[in-house]
């Protein structure tokens, strides 16, 4: 039995008899499904990540309002490292998933940056991409990792995206918009793990979703209309077009960071390194090529 099992079964919240089961798929946590008297929920142990900026009394704070608003299960049970949420019975989707399903994932985007920031009290956190992979870049050289011959000219990209960004309203966004966190109970779609959700702009979570799920040129300009109410002017295109290319390389360093900080079971973080930092070139050669960038 792990420490996180361990852990998880001596919450005194139980009703009962209880069943636990591993959860597969995380990336950076221990989940389990854990069934007693009185119903059947989720459990995730994860620690603060400072070398991830994720703080859990801000992922815990931007959960309960996640509830609150319709957009995620029930949190039932919160202590430091610790987060119970009530179980939903649905389905966790793929890439082509959130292709597919285009309208109703930006519809859900859209209910997140319209009411999520009204709920969310205490200390306000920021996510700023832009900042996150100069804060990668440090640890990484830091640390001697092998990519530290290729951080120059990360960062020069990075500075030259950061300039061809546009003001936007303030709005609370989601900022891990990856397919395994919409999930889809045949009636509705939820939208859950709020490790990084903060106050930003809506750039990130646009092209974070498109970046995350292979979106076509097409899935983009509908996914603007929709979300803009207009087609979207050069600038605001072009900033669109930059912050994907930041979105793709902030999980290929995430990737990397995490392959120095993190150990969860069976996940390959090199790997998962290896496959974003493939999409950040072709998704910066294309932006190169469109708007004669860099």
């Amino acid at each position: 039995m792990t420490n996180a099992e361990q852990r998880v079964r001596g919450l005194t919240i139980w009703k009962g008899d209880v069943t636990l089961q591993p959860l597969k798929g995380g990336v950076s946590n221990a989940s389990f499904t854990v069934e007693d008297s009185s119903g059947k929920f989720v459990a995730r142990v994860g620690e603060d990540y400072p070398f991830h900026q994720v703080s859990r009394k801000r992922e815990a704070t931007a959960s309960r309002a996640a509830f609150e608003v319709g957009l995620s299960p029930e949190v039932v049970h919160i202590e430091q490292g610790l987060m119970v949420v009530r179980y939903i019975d649905a389905r966790t989707y793929e890439e082509a998933d959130a292709r597919t399903n285009r309208e109703a994932c930006v519809d859900m985007i859209m209910r997140c940056h319209r009411d999520m920031g009204k709920r969310v009290g205490g200390q306000g956190a920021i996510f700023w991409v832009f900042q996150i992979l100069r804060d990668y870049a440090t640890t990484l050289k830091s640390a001697g990792h092998k990519s530290v011959t290729q951080i120059p000219r990360w960062m020069h990209i990075v500075d030259a995206l950061e300039a061809a960004q546009i003001p936007l309203p303030i709005i609370f966004g989601h900022h891990d918009l990856l397919p395994t966190n919409f999930m889809d109970d045949g009636n509705r779609l939820w939208l859950i793990d709020w490790e990084y959700g903060a106050f930003g702009t809506a750039m990130f979570d646009l092209a974070n979703i498109a970046a995350a799920n292979s979106f076509s040129e097409k899935l983009e300009d509908q996914m603007l209309l929709q979300y803009f109410g207009r087609n979207p002017n050069e600038a605001t295109l072009r900033a669109y077009y930059a912050m994907k290319v930041a979105a793709a390389l902030r999980e290929a360093m995430w990737g990397m960071v995490s392959e120095l900080y993190l150990n969860a079971p069976n996940v390959d973080y090199i790997a998962y390194a290896a496959e974003y930092l493939s999409r950040f070139e072709i998704i910066l050669k294309n932006y190169e090529t469109r708007f004669d960038a860099l």
